[in-house]
């Protein structure tokens, strides 16, 4: 029986002479950093190396656009487009998903409506100094617009934007390069020659209220089509959360060639996860 009191005593001290507050496994007595945050690791001395918790958000945005031009078909027409756009972000990377279905005016041999092409991309954040910001993306564009021609195939695109921030302006650039699968057709009575593009675009934002944002930027792009003029325009953008969960954009385009649509306007609205 002494025994066994005596092994009880010496575990019930063992016990006690042991304490960790903020259980971090690490004793009280060598803990230099008292209080870490259960979710934190830590070193030998009771630091935290690196915190468990991710930074995970995620957003859905509803839109609606007028374009004077319908992009597919490279023709002059009202072209109505209703869009839907899911973000995910966790940390650096973050993971896109967006499709829209359009309406146009009456075109002969094409459907005046239905869905434009899906895209699914991922994107990656690096920032080299605490003002610049760099993200890389590719992306897939599924083939749902459906085209009479039987000829729509993926779409691949390779992305890289930069932006720097200087107080209250930022400053921002961006390249992309996709490679088009469409098939080329020429039949006898139709004759059309699909070519991969390259894009970029540059521009400057302010920062009126932490609420409110707005740029001005140039873009250029090739056309889908050879021997069609490049895609050129500049727009106005405005971004104005409403609060911790809801915000709203505008835009609008002034087209510089004759491929683009003289005027584009668009408005989205979006909720925060």
């Amino acid at each position: 029986m002494k025994k066994i009191l005596t092994v009880l005593l010496i575990c019930t001290l063992t016990l006690f002479a042991f304490t960790d507050s903020d259980l971090d496994g690490v004793d009280d007595t060598v803990d230099k950093c008292p209080n870490t945050p259960i979710t934190d690791l830590v070193d030998a001395n009771g630091c935290s190396i690196k915190s468990l918790i991710t930074n995970e958000r995620y957003d859905i945005i509803f839109g609606l656009s007028y374009s004077e031009l319908n992009y597919r078909l490279n023709e002059k027409t009202d072209t109505y487009t209703t869009s839907f756009q899911a973000d995910y972000y966790r940390d650096d990377f973050s993971f896109q998903f967006s499709t829209s279905y359009y309406t146009s005016s009456d075109s002969a041999g094409y459907d005046s409506n239905g869905m434009n092409d899906t895209t699914i991309a991922a994107y990656y954040r690096f920032k080299p100094l605490p003002s610049l910001s760099i993200n890389g993306g590719i992306g897939v564009m599924l083939p749902t617009y459906k085209s009479d021609l039987g000829n729509n195939n993926t779409d691949y695109t390779l992305s890289l934007n930069g932006s720097y921030s200087i107080k209250k302006i930022n400053l921002f650039v961006g390249y992309s390069h996709t490679l088009i699968g469409d098939d080329d057709i020429n039949d006898g009575t139709i004759a059309i020659s699909y070519q991969n593009t390259d894009a970029y675009s540059f521009g400057t934002g302010y920062y009126f209220t932490p609420k409110l944002y707005s740029s001005i930027s140039y873009y250029r792009s090739d056309s889908i089509y050879k021997g069609v003029e490049a895609i050129r325009n500049v727009s106005i953008y405005a971004f104005y959360s409403i609060d911790s969960h809801w915000f709203t954009t505008a835009s609008y385009a002034r087209g510089m060639s004759d491929s683009t649509s003289d005027n584009y306007i668009a408005m989205r609205v979006g909720y925060y996860f």
